[in-house]
């Protein structure tokens, strides 16, 4: 069925290389957008320690990722963890982990678009310009990631390569200028390079260092994203799995190298220490006092780019999920319809941008802010994808038990497993807001969804050719 299914509406076509599919990760993790947002709080938590949190957090997300690539290795589908799962453990446990996937994509699109907003409402200050209601700006947001999702997946990812790769760049020599202020005696408040801040300060306990890594964990969110590329890569249980473990590894050496060059900008005694956790946009602070407000300038305009890169990944990924549920029967047939000029799911890329429209425009009209719109958003998408983290995991382990496999390959992603369910665990508790209660919900229609289409679920999983 799902074989006559893909005939009937069209199928993808194979037209990346490792840089192509590498680019959709690099977008949806967003190092520049994580750089600009993410360094305050384990500073808080741990003080000058912060580079030693996302020391820690590189650990934790190379030992969650094992599952993934190991699974990406074998199966190759538009549906990611959908087929991954499938195929490991069953159609039920596949189209339930799908599900929870397309929890978090079908809304981490719109966090981007808040993000947009955030930085474009800065950029806008900083120039002098008295900026517009915020959903103006949204909505500008809204539309250059749909015009450019329907591009087709090849200009696609290049645009989000291009985009991070720019932005990336600007960061490395704001990085470059503080650090030659520092070495050559000329920083303003006699900053210096300290080594210590890869060293718990005395008196800040063990727990504070797991609470910071788990805040500089979610920093790497959507480093599995290459996987939705199953179907649209050139040799991809070569290139997925590969693309997946260049981006966690480039990412945990740009992190640690960055909020390092950012804790020393700051200074390392307590009174830099606390400007660094007080700080709602810390590179742009850094570069107005170390470069002047014109690279203050460019950092908040590439990070309004990091956003659209980020909110284009996502939608590329949520497209996927419906495309390939639209395909199995699962949801409405149409949603397997791909575009014949772009190759790109149209239909699925309608009803994501219908839900972001909904979105953006009852927030607005709730009268919420575009920080309350990304604080909403952005915790109902990490919690579903924590928990698809945990599903995927344990799908991996189940698989090697199985085909009885080298014993680290089971015991990886039992470890990864353990890990998304404490990091799960951290962020819910104490309960702060209402917020899990959807997720919950979430979970709930997906164990519906799975019940009502079991006989369908017979037919799904069928992999394309290549």
């Amino acid at each position: 069925m799902a074989a006559s299914s893909a005939a009937d509406q069209g199928s993808l076509r194979r037209v990346l290389g490792f840089w192509g599919t590498a680019a959709v990760s690099i977008g949806v993790m967003a190092p520049t957008l994580a750089m600009s947002v993410v360094g305050p709080e384990p500073a808080r938590l741990v003080g000058r320690a912060a580079p030693l949190a996302f020391v820690a957090a590189a650990a934790l997300v190379l030992a969650v990722s094992a599952g993934f690539i190991s699974l990406s290795g074998e199966f190759a589908h538009a549906g990611s963890v959908y087929a991954f799962v499938g195929h490991s453990v069953g159609p039920r446990s596949g189209a339930f982990t799908g599900w929870v996937l397309l929890g978090t994509y079908l809304v981490f699109p719109w966090v981007s678009v808040a993000g947009i907003t955030l930085f474009a409402h800065g950029l806008l200050r900083t120039l002098g310009v008295d900026p517009p209601d915020w959903y103006l700006l949204a909505l500008a947001g809204w539309l250059v990631v749909g015009l450019l999702a329907a591009g087709g997946i090849r200009p696609t990812s290049r645009a989000l390569l291009a985009f991070e790769v720019a932005a990336v760049l600007l960061i490395l020599a704001l990085m470059a200028v503080i650090v030659h202020a520092i070495t050559t005696g000329s920083a303003p408040a006699a900053q210096r390079v300290d080594v210590a801040v890869f060293t718990l300060p005395d008196g800040v306990p063990v727990s504070a260092l797991v609470l910071a890594a788990t805040a500089a964990f979610l920093a790497f969110a959507g480093f599995e994203s290459a996987g939705s590329l199953g179907e649209e890569a050139r040799a991809p249980r070569r290139v997925v799995p590969r693309a997946m473990l260049a981006t966690v590894t480039a990412g945990a050496i740009f992190y640690v190298a960055c909020v390092a060059v950012q804790s020393w900008g700051f200074g390392t005694d307590p009174a830099g220490v606390a400007r660094f956790a007080g700080s709602s946009a810390p590179l742009g602070e850094l570069a107005a006092t170390y470069a002047g407000p014109g690279l203050a300038v460019a950092l908040h305009a590439v990070a309004v780019v990091s956003a659209v890169g980020a909110g284009l990944g996502c939608v590329l990924v949520a497209v996927r999920t419906l495309f390939a549920f639209g395909r199995d029967g699962l949801l409405p047939h149409v949603l397997a319809r791909v575009s014949p000029r772009s190759g790109a799911p149209s239909a699925a890329l309608g009803l994501e941008m219908g839900v972001g429209l909904i979105l953006i425009s009852g927030f607005r009209l709730a009268g919420t802010t575009p920080n309350g719109m990304f604080f909403a958003l952005a915790t109902i998408g990490v919690l579903n994808l924590l928990v698809m983290y945990t599903l995927t995991n344990l799908a991996a382990a189940r698989h090697h038990w199985r085909d009885h496999g080298p014993v680290r390959r089971l015991l990886m992603p039992l470890v990864g497993a353990l890990i998304a369910v404490a990091v799960l665990v951290q962020t819910i508790w104490p309960p702060v807001t209402a917020l899990p209660v959807v997720v919950v919900g979430w979970l709930v229609l997906g164990g519906l969804f799975v019940v009502i289409d079991r006989v369908r679920l017979r037919g799904a999983f069928s992999e394309p050719e290549g």
